[in-house]
């Protein structure tokens, strides 16, 4: 499997997920001021966990792809607005083509802002770094979500499995 059918459908349905959310938030009594909602206080408000899942694509894939993005800086004001983001971040995944990937082998050195340096391979920084990262503010906007009561299940998180379904076979 190439790191392009691994990245863009993993991005893709994960994005597509946080629209349902965000859809689904949209009908609450709170509606905006959900996204000043936190799961601690030492942690991101919803609005920036919006905004992390919709840059960490984009800077997971310009390390792979050397395609240049510069990260959003501000976060969502409403919800609208959260959702315009994860639309922008679908079409723009949407411009990436399987040449625009490396060899899962190609070594990469990857410096983030702490002044720490890793030494990878595109594969090894997609998995454990890129996607964890990705999956974690996901799963962080899911949750602070449904602590304010927005009717969230597996289904909205997973949604991109029912074409896999098997249909039951007529008794």
């Amino acid at each position: 499997m190439s790191l392009y059918d691994l990245a863009i459908p993993t991005y893709r349905n994960m994005l597509q997920a946080l629209d349902r959310f965000l859809a689904k938030a949209e009908d609450h009594s709170e509606g905006d001021a959900l996204l000043a909602e936190r799961l601690s206080e030492d942690m991101h408000p919803l609005s920036t966990q919006v905004r992390f899942v919709t840059n960490l694509p984009f800077e997971g894939l310009q390390r792979l792809t050397g395609k240049p993005f510069t990260s959003l800086e501000e976060d969502p004001e409403t919800l609208a607005a959260s959702r315009k983001l994860v639309a922008e971040a679908l079409q723009r995944l949407a411009t990436f083509t399987t040449d625009d990937f490396p060899a899962a082998d190609t070594a990469l050195e990857m410096e983030i802002p702490n002044g720490m340096t890793f030494d990878l391979t595109a594969e090894q920084h997609l998995r454990d770094w890129s996607f964890p990262n990705f999956y974690f503010h996901t799963s962080a906007a899911y949750a602070i979500l449904r602590m304010k009561g927005i009717p969230l299940g597996k289904l909205d998180l997973m949604g991109h499995m029912m074409p896999y379904l098997r249909q039951p076979t007529p008794a």
